[in-house]
């Protein structure tokens, strides 16, 4: 599709085709009706690759209106998935199969193995990657902790990250919460601590490109974006915030516009 300004600034757009091989944008999802859903996928559709049904808010949706959700999604070729805490209430309950299986009849095309609240081991984990790969849905794990008090170290995710990549998944996510502060490689004030990034990053190597840094934060946005480029995966956006993110993507906001004006400057 033609986009209105691609006569006069056609280098601005990223690849637009999906499913992209990197530089994902997962959007999270708390309350979205379907007419707003109607509304937005116009608008950013074509930037949006992961929608996550955050926490367990999708069990507290009819079965219409799930439906009608996850439908129209899938047509703008985006992968929908109910968040990681639903799948580790299944763990506990002790129906974790029936659980992918039932995800994928109700038409999820992805399913997050995540313990971010429970213990799993490393055996459990593998085998619900397996498993739910063999269903036929895109695996999207997580690694990170949701309690302040209990934060894993940047290597520990690392290794579980890459040992998910090794069993089966195909995007791993850094757990960031919404607040992105003190959660992953966030600090308490929602700044970066570049050291864990730069752990997360040499121990994954080529992996990288297909991790998702939950990323809710305007600041952390430009840090990743200025640090792995374009491309980089992140997660946890708003709806009505993916355009902005897009924009700062392919630098037209000031946090990365003003690479583009410093490099510029150099050339001439």
């Amino acid at each position: 599709m033609t986009k209105a300004w691609e006569l006069v600034f056609g280098d601005l757009n990223r690849n637009k085709q999906k499913p992209r091989p990197t530089g994902i944008t997962m959007v999270l999802d708390k309350c979205q009706g379907v007419q707003a859903v109607t509304d937005l996928l116009p608008l950013s559709g074509d930037y949006i690759d992961h929608w996550k049904f955050s926490f367990g808010t999708s069990t507290l949706l009819s079965e219409n209106v799930l439906h009608q959700k996850i439908s129209l999604l899938k047509k703008r070729d985006i992968v929908v998935y109910p968040g990681g805490t639903l799948a580790e209430y299944a763990v506990v309950k002790g129906v974790c199969r029936e659980y992918m299986r039932h995800a994928k009849s109700i038409g999820f095309n992805g399913i997050e193995i995540s313990d971010g609240t429970i213990h799993l081991s490393s055996a459990a984990r593998r085998d619900a990657i397996i498993y739910a790969a063999d269903l036929g849905l895109t695996v999207i794990a997580e690694v990170g902790k949701k309690d302040p008090a209990n934060q894993p170290s940047a290597e520990d995710m690392a290794k579980q990250a890459l040992s998910d990549f090794q069993s089966g998944a195909e995007w791993v996510i850094v757990e960031a919460r919404e607040s992105g502060k003190g959660y992953g490689v966030f600090n308490a004030d929602g700044t970066v601590n570049e050291g864990d990034v730069d752990t997360i990053a040499e121990i994954l190597g080529d992996h990288i490109d297909h991790l998702v840094w939950e990323a809710p934060l305007k600041n952390q946005q430009e840090y990743f974006i200025i640090r792995f480029g374009p491309d980089v995966c992140l997660g946890n956006i708003k709806p009505p915030d993916v355009l902005g993110l897009e924009t700062m993507r392919i630098g037209l906001r000031f946090e990365t516009f003003r690479k583009v004006v410093e490099e510029l400057e150099v050339d001439t």
